[in-house]
């Protein structure tokens, strides 16, 4: 999922993360690429952020359903700065989950629904804040 959103980058990411804790994501990890790519290369970038998103009750069920699952985790969301305000983009967890085979458990596939569904309105709600 990809939103154009008409507000500042920093407002954009205060926004992200409390329309994912609305659907019980929290954010385990962040990486602000501008900043990484400064320090260790040197190298001039836009502003953008990894947000690395994780709802703790589906990831253990995931995780105890198949360890591997694991390599998929956090849902990642990303923040960019751009003219126009920010471009958030959201995984899409069922996709996600269809690499290597994992969609064919059925538990799995059943998180990834509801992942997604969470995701999606992670995404509605980001849209109605305009």
């Amino acid at each position: 999922m990809t939103l154009t959103l008409d507000r500042p980058f920093n407002g954009a990411v205060e926004d992200v993360i409390a329309a994912l804790a609305e659907e019980g994501f929290g954010v385990i990890s962040r990486i602000d690429l501008d900043k990484a790519f400064a320090e260790k290369l040197g190298e001039a970038f836009h502003r953008y952020t990894i947000l690395g998103a994780c709802n703790p009750k589906l990831a253990f069920q995931a995780v105890n359903a198949r360890p591997d699952v694991g390599l998929l985790l956090p849902c990642n969301v990303t923040v960019e700065e751009v003219e126009t305000g920010s471009i958030v983009r959201i995984v899409d967890a069922g996709q996600m989950m269809d690499m290597g085979d994992l969609s064919k458990t059925p538990e799995i596939s059943e998180l990834a629904t509801d992942a997604g569904d969470r995701l999606s309105r992670v995404a509605s709600r980001l849209q109605q804040e305009r």
